[in-house]
């Protein structure tokens, strides 16, 4: 056989190898690439599914025709507040252990 013969055979049996093998791998990305946006599309469904589950209306859906009344809270009287009168301060100072009413020792 000639050298041209030989050559074109070899290259015939590479290109009768490479062709098949790449054309299967690159059906094999399509399709990956398919069933990841498939998957994708699925999550997407749960997830706008589940959003539309958990929101709630904001107002209701009739209108408020009268504000219902609300029981009368307990008002702290103004010494519970901070204005308490000089007896009650010294109560409070003798009841109080004497090691918190004096200062720290210093060293």
């Amino acid at each position: 056989m000639s050298k041209q013969m030989t050559f074109t055979l070899a290259c015939a049996v590479v290109l009768s190898a490479v062709v098949p093998g790449v054309a299967g791998y690159l059906s094999a990305r399509l399709e990956a690439v398919e069933t990841a946006e498939r998957n994708l599309r699925a999550l997407e469904a749960r997830l706008d599914v589940r959003e539309a589950r958990d929101s709630r209306a904001v107002s209701l859906p009739a209108p408020c025709l009268r504000t219902p009344v609300t029981p009368n809270l307990h008002q702290a009287p103004a010494t519970a507040l901070g204005d308490q009168p000089a007896d009650q301060d010294k109560r409070r100072l003798r009841d109080m252990p004497a090691w918190l009413s004096e200062p720290p020792a210093t060293q």
